[in-house]
């Protein structure tokens, strides 16, 4: 990023560090702080000039400091622990898949299969497997490029939006792939969690695009991925994505969610408009879950 962009929109920036974008106010002065510069207190966080005059204050409580124990999980740590946490828990069951007479047993319990969230259709009613989807891979080869995209977009989403926001982006996309699938591919079964990773791209081009960030170089590796998702079922043929191994659906539909929450953020990321967001955040997840009705009248 040039010094010219960052100087362009310093409301996305932290006041005391320019450098570093950041998402989150202070719930006093309304400034934007980073991690480093966050302050955990029982409505919010606080900058640190904002702590010093609450601390000098004879009337104003001091705040209690966090035991040591929980230091790790302090808001002043910039660590992408959610991420973190994803890639453990993903890698912890394609391990567990690898373990013989077992990984049948996950793939065909976790796997995404419309059908099997239809008892009209398949007798059962199994709707864990629109996000346990996320948790599946076919190799060692996918798991590891999803985890391994998922690390370089997680480093700068998650600390940028905060774990809750990451986490929600993250799941609302995987969604958004998953009913993409149900109503664009109803008979395919899917693993992987390309989808949730296709949100983070078009959330980050979003978000990126709002603070006057180079998005260059985001859109050419988005440009990428879409034509290797594209070009092995412009070669077979329209009816040949069966045997290509690769679900455009969840591509396309993680895509499409995960831009829409990223301009979601982006447009609602002050103090007065932090209730609009959760409400927007929540009719998203409730049009998504609506959309699954559709093949009940189509089918």
């Amino acid at each position: 990023m040039s010094a010219s962009e960052l100087r362009s929109n310093p409301d996305n920036f932290c006041y005391r560090h320019p450098d570093r974008q950041s998402f989150v106010l202070c719930q006093r002065c309304l400034r934007t702080i980073c991690a480093e510069c966050q302050t955990q207190m029982p409505v919010g966080v606080i900058c640190p000039e904002c702590l010093r005059d609450q601390q000098k204050s004879s009337d104003a409580p001091r705040p209690r400091r966090a035991p040591r124990v929980l230091r790790a999980v302090r808001s002043d740590d910039s660590r992408p622990l959610v991420t973190y946490g994803i890639i453990g828990v993903t890698f912890f069951v394609f391990i567990v898949g690898l373990i013989p007479g077992l990984g049948s047993v996950v793939t065909s319990t976790l796997a995404m299969y419309p059908p099997l969230l239809y008892p009209e259709f398949s007798g059962t009613f199994e709707p864990w497997r629109l996000f346990t989807v996320l948790l599946v891979h076919s190799g060692f080869w996918h798991v590891g490029l999803n985890m391994l995209a998922l690390w370089m977009l997680g480093r700068s989403l998650e600390p940028m939006l905060g774990r809750g926001r990451f986490l929600a982006l993250y799941l609302l996309s995987g969604l958004g792939g998953s009913v993409a699938v149900v109503l664009f591919g109803f008979s395919s079964a899917v693993v992987g969690a390309s989808g949730a990773i296709f949100g983070l791209f078009g959330a980050l081009l979003v978000i990126g695009r709002h603070i006057g960030a180079n998005i260059t170089g985001i859109a050419v590796v988005l440009g990428i991925n879409l034509v290797i998702t594209f070009l092995p079922l412009l070669l077979s043929g329209l009816g040949g994505s069966a045997g290509t191994q690769i679900s455009w659906q969840a591509h396309v539909g993680g895509l499409a969610v995960g831009a829409l929450v990223g301009f979601i953020f982006a447009r609602t990321r002050t103090i007065r408009r932090q209730r609009m967001q959760v409400w927007l955040l929540g009719a998203t997840a409730a049009g998504l879950i609506a959309l699954l009705a559709v093949p009940l009248a189509l089918y």
